[in-house]
């Protein structure tokens, strides 16, 4: 009698919640979506694993714009360029604040250039934008580091003498020494101890936040952070990589200049004992901890993760390798490094890269936005404080500005005359306030590491190319490439 009646009970309960929910959807002419349901909202229509597989089925069912609930959570979904572009373009300063991301926020917990908001995150942008510039992007300096780097990855793969290796490793160590030589102001021996241990917290991190309770973690928090299990693991990982860093601040501060700061470390000590006595400061030692590993994850990962997708692309796309080669040979030549200039005479070039960028969409579901306060998009209201997914695969995959999206061809990024042809729809570092700051550092580095291995090496596969899966597989927030070797050939 006692279970029927708590049968009941739940019953009335789901009823009431349900006629609520639709009530409420109606009133405030919210987007459409699935019926959530009390607690769980719509997990039970999510294919764990399979996020981007369960959203693309629900925007056949709702359109450009849905509401989804993660469970009691409202999230609003947007799909296609024009959907995206109205939300962070034409209302930027509305939808531009961060949403949140369960799995990480109890280490970031609001602090640091990508998680922030208000005027934490102006002065943590501000501070980001300019110091990437000071040590970075536009300068001969971090010119000479990356064409520095890029020598000595084409000697570590001429050790390889060809034999087809997974490229993971090497190319995440090349990437994390050139944003280590803006943060840090050094780059690492890829043997090198210390540098070993550091690519071990970065694998353990994204294992952790990729793995299946860290994706149900960042779909039902409210339940999840309160039971203990591996999706915890992430924010332990992320406090070795403050002790990483504090290390190299330690080390630093012993010879630190404030009248010639030497990288990003110097610039951040420098900041803080200018406002020591401004109670209101953002430049304190857990925003220098947060900023700088935000920084640097960012720049060890989405780069090293586009190469590997793309030589995965070339070695698929003979044809398209080959000519790229051309391109090298006759611009630049077997003699001289690739120097940024050369991409303006490398229309084909330029056009692969993007093509490559398009493709591997490596942060298919882009990070949560939320709206400053209540505003119509689409013709329906969004309130105040919601979550907003602009998914960025919809984007690069929208075939009114992609036609057939599934198909790696340089080709649309190409005018008639050859020459190189931009598409606003390429929002491969988002759009709006929160733009990827190191945009300038990702091209640049693209490009001349690309270029440096095509023009010393051919590249080769153990598998025939057209037995090769080039599709992008999602793996926690990130697209990877599918398990491969590649071979590196001199040519």
């Amino acid at each position: 009698m006692e279970t029927l009646t708590l049968v009941l009970l739940f019953l009335i309960t789901c009823i009431l919640c349900l006629y609520h929910w639709s009530h409420t959807n109606k009133r405030q002419n919210l987007p459409p979506g699935p019926t959530p349901l009390p607690i769980i909202g719509n997990l039970h229509q999510m294919k764990l694993g399979k996020m981007m597989e369960s959203l693309i089925e629900m925007r056949e069912r709702y359109g450009d714009v849905y509401t989804l609930y993660l469970g009691p959570r409202r999230v609003v979904v947007l799909c296609g360029y024009d959907a995206v572009k109205e939300a962070l373009v034409d209302q930027g300063e509305i939808f531009g604040m961060r949403g949140l991301l369960p799995s990480i926020e109890l280490y970031f917990k609001g602090k640091g250039v990508i998680f922030s908001n208000g005027e934490s995150w102006k002065q943590m942008r501000r501070f980001s934008v300019t110091n990437l510039k000071t040590f970075g992007m536009g300068k001969k300096s971090i010119e000479e580091r990356i064409q520095e780097e890029a020598h000595f990855l084409v000697e570590a793969l001429k050790e390889t003498n060809g034999t087809p290796f997974n490229t993971t490793c090497l190319f995440r160590e090349v990437s994390a020494n050139i944003i280590s030589a803006i943060i840090f102001g050094k780059r690492f021996a890829y043997e090198d101890p210390e540098f070993r241990r550091l690519m071990h917290i970065i694998d353990e991190l994204y294992i952790s936040i990729a793995c299946f309770w860290g994706q149900l973690y960042d779909m039902f928090d409210l339940l999840m952070r309160y039971i203990p299990g591996p999706h915890h693991k992430a924010t332990k990982i992320l406090f070795q990589l403050d002790k990483f860093i504090k290390e190299r601040m330690d080390i630093e501060k012993e010879t630190l200049d404030p009248k010639r700061p030497r990288h990003m470390i110097d610039s951040f000590l420098i900041k803080m004992k200018e406002e020591k006595n401004n109670p209101l400061t953002e430049f304190d030692m857990q925003n220098f901890f947060i900023n700088t590993s935000s920084l640097f994850l960012a720049g060890s990962e989405t780069v090293s993760t586009t190469l590997r997708h793309g030589f995965l692309l070339l070695v698929k796309h003979p044809d398209i390798k080959r000519k790229v080669q051309e391109e090298i040979d006759q611009v630049i030549g077997r003699q001289r490094d690739p120097e940024p200039e050369d991409r303006e005479s490398m229309p084909y070039t330029d056009a692969v890269i993007h093509e490559i960028h398009r493709y591997a969409n490596v942060i298919p579901m882009n990070l949560p936005h939320s709206v400053s306060k209540d505003t119509m998009l689409n013709g329906f209201m969004i309130p105040q404080g919601t979550d907003v997914f602009p998914i960025l695969t919809f984007v690069l995959q929208d075939p009114k500005y992609f036609p057939d999206p599934f198909t790696f061809n340089p080709d649309r990024f190409l005018d008639e005359n050859g020459s190189f042809k931009k598409n606003d729809a390429f929002l491969v570092f988002s759009a709006g306030l929160r733009t990827c700051v190191g945009e300038g550092l990702a091209r640049l580095e693209m490009f001349l590491v690309l270029t440096s291995i095509l023009q010393n090496f051919n590249i080769t596969s153990p598998i025939d190319p057209k037995d090769l899966d080039i599709s992008p597989q999602m793996v926690g927030l990130t697209n990877v490439p599918r398990p491969h070797k590649t071979g590196f050939v001199p040519r």
